[in-house]
């Protein structure tokens, strides 16, 4: 049986964004409801902490996260245009990082298998210098740096599974051999990016996998793509560390992702996830929650990982997903990354 850990905490429902924003302090509340009611006695709490100032000038400048903290001078203000801030937002986004941090703690030190990270303001979309897409601090990658730099880690694999484009981690770690970012996103959605052929740079080539994918693509061709990719990178890069943000808004029921994706999906994939991480000797992996604005949607989808989670073994039986339309995905990525030989063979 797999020790699940779970980050959890009232506190990140501090951050306010508005009554009628999506990224309301109701989607925690409906997990934390779910969690009590469904796993009392499955998950070990992992207790979080503030992000330390240098964790957060791995990713961030000083001068952004200056900016960040004024804001609890404002009952309301803006760091983006779609990024609100009440005056406790900056607390809620320390403590969201820091517990990310603490999550990977507890998975390396073995408190726990696999750390779910249920935290508020969600992150991948942050830049080192400005918050955007309901997002202020970058939690996975400071987790990520933090890893480099505590645990000298140098093969940390980040898997995005949000239906959009995690263009924060994409950008931190472009030009970094040390991190293999995978993103399937619609790039039609915010914030337009993530292109087949944006693979990295410099000594990073052929470390970033953008996959944009199609609006009608559903559970199989999606688990498809995942199964075929994902694995090769497992299997050749051998990540010492994997952290997966999942962003739940592919889900059918999402208001902005329009997607056809339900909640068994998420469940095949925290099922390969954990067969592909059991096959190279069980790195710690660590589970981050980024986008989901159907409440329902997203307490279906979190409850579907760690059913997951707490029913895995080593004979689980994976769905023998076939698509069309995946394969040919498949077969475009890998095209494109021959050349670089990463996880691919040229």
């Amino acid at each position: 049986m797999l020790r699940i850990g779970v980050i959890r905490d009232e506190r990140f429902l501090e951050h306010k964004p508005g009554h009628t924003h999506p990224e309301h302090p109701h989607r925690l509340r409906v997990i934390y409801k779910m969690l009590d009611k469904e796993f009392e006695n499955d998950l070990i709490p992992i207790e979080p902490k503030l992000a330390s100032l240098e964790q957060l000038e791995l990713v961030h400048t000083p001068t952004y996260i200056k900016k960040v903290f004024k804001t609890a001078e404002h009952n309301f203000s803006c760091l983006a245009p779609d990024t609100p801030a009440s005056a406790k937002t900056y607390y809620a986004a320390c403590l969201a990082a820091g517990g990310c941090v603490e999550g990977l703690n507890a998975v390396v030190s073995k408190l726990c298998d696999v750390c779910f990270c249920l935290v508020r303001p969600p992150g991948h979309h942050a830049l080192a210098d400005r918050a955007g897409g309901f997002c202020i601090f970058n939690n996975a990658a400071i987790t990520a740096r933090h890893a480099i730099k505590a645990y000298k880690m140098r093969r940390i694999f980040i898997l995005d599974f949000d239906v959009h484009h995690g263009n924060g981690v994409n950008d931190l770690f472009y030009d970094c051999k040390e991190v293999i970012y995978m993103s399937t996103h619609d790039n039609f959605l915010y914030p337009y990016t993530g292109d087949w052929d944006e693979t990295g740079s410099g000594g990073g080539e052929g470390y970033t996998i953008n996959i944009p994918i199609l609006r009608q693509f559903n559970d199989e061709d999606l688990f498809y793509i995942y199964r075929e990719i994902s694995r090769d990178v497992f299997y050749r890069f051998r990540p010492e560390l994997i952290i997966v943000c999942a962003g739940f808004d592919a889900h059918e029921r999402d208001p902005i992702g329009r997607s056809h994706m339900t909640e068994k999906l998420y469940g095949w994939l925290t099922h390969l996830f954990l067969s592909l991480r059991a096959d190279i000797n069980s790195p710690p992996l660590l589970f981050v929650l980024e986008g989901g604005y159907d409440f329902r949607g997203l307490g279906y989808s979190v409850r579907e990982v760690l059913t997951a989670m707490t029913r895995h073994s080593d004979k689980a039986i994976l769905p023998d997903a076939e698509s069309d339309q995946g394969r040919m995905v498949v077969e475009k990525v890998r095209n494109i990354h021959k050349r670089y030989g990463v996880w691919v063979d040229q």
